[in-house]
C-alpha cells in the first residue's frame, strides 16, 4: 500500500470518530440548554412572581391590621394597601399568562378567585375587629396558603427537571470519554506505525545529503518496495550520479574562473578590499596594498580589529563597517609621492539567498577605492573659474548699473516713456546679473572652504524683522503680507545673524515669486528640545515629492515652472550650505496643488 493510502485512511477514520463525537455532543448540549431554559422560563420565573405576590399580601395584611388595631395615620396605610394591592394583581395576570405545570392552573384560578374576596374585605372600611379575625385573616391565610403551594409545586417541578439535566449530562459524560478513548487508541496506532514508516527512508536520505555535501556521493539509497520513498530514491541515486559528473567536469572550469578573478583584481586600477562576515580580510588587490603601505601577505586573514590599531587608513576604510552602518560614498584624501591624491571609497554588502535556509545572508563586504584625483582637480578648476568670473563681472556689472542710474537723472537729459521703459528693465536685469554673480561668488567660497562664520547667540525674532523688511518691496509689488506667527518664549539660538538672514530673505523671495497675487506668506516658529524650527509657508502651485531633493542641487530649475523663471537656481544650494555648517538642516514639506513649506532648523543656546 501506498504511503499517500495509509495517512489518508489514517486521517479519515480520526475523522470520522471526532465529526461523530462532535454530532452527538452538540445534540446533547442543545438538549440541556433548552432544560435550562425551560426552567428559568417556567419555574424560576413563577417562583420570583409568586414571593412577590406573597409579599405584597404580607404588606396589605400587616397595614389593615396596623389600621384597625394601632394609632396611625388612616391615609397612609390606605395608600400603602392600594399600592400593594396594585402589585399583586399585576404578578396575578404574569403568573396567569405562565402556567406550566399540571394542576397549577385551577391553583391559580383559586388564588385570583380568592383575592377579590379578600379585595372586597380589604377595602371596607366599617371593618370592626371581629370580622377581622372572623373574615378577613381565614381569607388571608388561605391566599397564603395556596400561594406557598403554588410555590411549592414549580419548586418541586425544578428539582425534578434538573435531575433530568443532570442524567443527560451524566449519560453524555460517558458515552463522551467512551469516543474519546477510542479516537485516541485510533491516532496511537496512527502515529506508531506512520512516522516510523516515514521517518526512516528520511533518515537515510539525509545521511546521502550530508555524505554528498562533503563531496561524497558514494552513499546511495536503496530502492525497496513501490511506494513514493522509492520513486524518490531512484531519482535521488540517479541525482547524486550526475552531481559526481559535473562535480570532476567543473573542476577545472572553477579553477581557471578563480584564476581570471584574481588577474581582474590584480589588474583593477581601483584599490579592492574583501572581508568576509567576521571581518576577516578574505583578498587585497595591489593598489589597496600599495595605498596602505602593506604587503598583501600582512593583509590577508588578519581581523579587521588587529588592523586597525597598526593602519589609520585602514580604520577610516572599515569604520562604517564597524559601527555597523550603510555606507555612503566618502571622499578620501591620500598623500601619494608627496602630494594630495583623492579616493572616493564605496562599501558593498555582499548578501545572497540561502535557499537551504530560505533567508538572505550577509557574506561579507567589498571595500572599494576609486581614485578621482583628476576629477577632483577639474572640480577645482571649475570652482577658481566660478570665482575668476564672478569677481571679474562684478565691476562692469556695477559700472553699468551706475550709468543707468545717471541715465535717470533729468540732468543728464529728458527721456520719453518707451526710453524709461526701457532703463528700468535693463536696471532690473543688470540687478539680476548682479545677484546671480554674487551667488556664484558664495558658491565658490563655499566650495573653497572660504566662508567665515560668526556663530553667536541670537535672537531669532530679530532675524525674521530684518528679512521682513527688506522684501517689503517686492511684497509690495504683489499686494502680498507676511504673516508672523512667533511661538510664546521662544529660546535663543546658536547662529552666523548675516547668513541666516540671507537664508530667510531668499526663501521669503522664492515664496513671493511662487504666490499668486493678494495673497498671504506665513512665518511660524516651533521650539524644540535642542533646536528651533523655523517655517516659510505659501500657497503657490507646490513640489511633486520626487523634486523635494533635486532643488537643494545647484543650478536645478523645477520642472514645468517656466513661468516662474527668473532664479539661477543657486539660492537653495547656498541656504543649505549655510544651515548645515551651522549645524542645522533644512528641507521642504510641499505636494502639487498645496502650497510648499520649506523648514531649516538651528541649534538652540544653552
Amino acid at each position: 500500500m501506498k504511503l499517500k493510502t495509509k495517512v489518508t485512511l489514517g486521517y479519515l477514520t480520526i475523522l470520522v470518530v471526532l465529526l461523530a463525537l462532535g454530532v452527538y455532543s452538540v445534540t446533547n448540549v442543545n438538549k440541556l440548554d433548552r432544560a435550562a431554559r425551560n426552567i428559568l422560563k417556567a419555574n424560576l420565573y413563577t417562583l420570583q412572581v409568586g414571593k412577590r405576590m406573597i409579599s405584597s399580601l404580607d404588606n396589605m395584611q400587616a397595614a389593615k391590621q396596623q389600621l384597625l388595631f394601632s394609632d396611625v395615620t388612616p391615609e397612609v396605610k390606605v395608600d400603602m394597601i392600594r399600592e400593594n394591592m396594585a402589585v399583586f394583581a399585576a404578578n396575578l395576570r404574569k403568573e396567569q399568562g405562565n402556567i406550566t405545570e399540571p394542576g397549577e392552573g385551577q391553583l391559580v384560578e383559586d388564588v385570583a378567585e380568592g383575592f377579590q374576596h379578600y379585595r372586597i374585605l380589604l377595602l371596607n372600611d366599617s371593618l370592626d375587629a371581629n370580622a377581622y379575625y372572623v373574615e378577613l385573616l381565614p381569607r388571608y391565610r388561605l391566599l397564603r396558603d395556596q400561594l406557598d403551594q403554588m410555590l411549592s409545586m414549580n419548586m418541586d417541578a425544578m428539582i425534578s427537571k434538573s435531575d433530568h439535566a443532570q442524567h443527560i449530562a451524566q449519560q453524555t459524560r460517558i458515552y463522551t470519554l467512551v469516543a474519546l478513548t477510542a479516537a485516541l487508541l485510533l491516532t496511537l496506532g496512527f502515529l506508531l506505525t506512520i512516522p516510523a514508516a516515514i521517518a526512516k527512508p528520511i533518515n537515510m536520505l539525509v545521511d546521502s545529503i550530508q555524505a554528498a555535501s562533503g563531496k561524497d556521493f558514494s552513499k546511495k539509497i536503496p530502492v525497496r518496495g513501490r511506494n513514493e520513498f522509492s520513486r524518490v530514491a531512484k531519482v535521488y541515486n540517479s541525482m547524486l550520479k550526475k552531481l559526481q559528473e559535473y562535480e570532476f567536469s567543473n573542476l577545472n572550469v572553477l579553477m581557471s574562473e578563480k584564476k581570471r578573478i584574481e588577474l581582474i583584481m590584480q589588474n583593477l586600477d581601483e584599490g579592492l578590499l574583501l572581508l568576509d562576515h567576521n571581518l576577516q580580510v578574505t583578498e587585497a588587490n595591489p593598489v589597496a596594498c600599495k595605498l596602505l603601505g602593506m604587503e598583501r601577505a600582512n593583509l590577508v586573514g588578519r581581523q579587521s580589529q588587529e588592523l586597525e590599531n597598526e593602519n589609520d587608513l585602514y580604520r577610516e576604510l572599515v569604520k562604517d563597517i564597524m559601527i555597523g552602518r550603510t555606507s555612503d560614498d566618502h571622499l578620501l584624501t591620500v598623500t601619494e609621492g608627496g602630494e594630495e591624491a583623492y579616493y572616493r571609497k564605496s562599501v558593498l554588502d555582499i548578501v545572497s539567498y540561502n535557499e537551504l535556509k530560505e533567508q538572505s545572508e550577509l557574506y561579507g563586504y567589498v571595500v572599494s577605492l576609486r581614485n578621482v584625483s583628476e576629477f577632483k582637480r577639474l572640480d577645482q578648476a571649475k570652482s577658481n573659474f566660478l570665482a575668476t568670473v564672478s569677481h571679474e563681472l562684478k565691476t562692469p556689472l556695477a559700472s553699468i548699473g551706475y550709468s543707468l542710474k545717471l541715465l535717470q537723472n533729468e540732468r543728464v537729459g529728458a527721456m520719453n516713456e518707451e526710453q524709461t521703459g526701457i532703463i528700468r528693465t535693463l536696471k532690473q536685469e543688470t540687478s539680476r546679473l548682479q545677484k546671480m554673480v554674487g551667488e556664484l561668488i558664495d558658491v565658490s567660497r563655499l566650495e573653497s572652504g572660504n566662508i567665515q562664520l560668526n556663530v553667536q547667540k541670537t535672537n531669532i525674532t530679530d532675524i525674521i524683522n530684518y528679512a521682513e523688511e527688506v522684501i517689503s518691496l517686492q511684497l509690495l509689488q504683489k499686494q502680498l503680507r507676511v504673516e508672523v506667527q512667533l511661538e510664546n518664549q521662544l529660546t535663543d539660538v546658536m547662529a552666523d545673524v548675516e547668513k541666516t538672514t540671507w537664508v530667510l530673505i531668499n526663501l521669503l523671495s522664492n515664496a513671493v515669486r511662487y504666490s499668486p497675487e493678494g495673497d498671504v506668506i506665513t512665518i511660524t516658529t516651533e521650539d524644540e528640545e535642542r533646536q528651533v524650527l523655523i517655517k516659510v509657508h505659501d500657497n503657490g502651485p507646490g513640489i511633486d515629492a520626487s523634486n523635494h531633493s533635486k532643488i537643494f542641487q545647484k543650478f536645478v530649475q523645477i520642472p514645468g515652472k517656466e513661468q516662474y523663471k527668473g532664479g539661477s537656481g543657486l539660492g537653495l544650494s547656498i541656504s543649505q550650505e549655510f544651515i548645515q555648517s551651522q549645524g542645522g538642516s533644512i528641507w521642504v514639506e510641499s505636494e502639487l496643488g498645496s502650497g510648499s513649506t520649506f523648514v531649516f532648523s538651528l541649534p538652540v543656546c544653552f
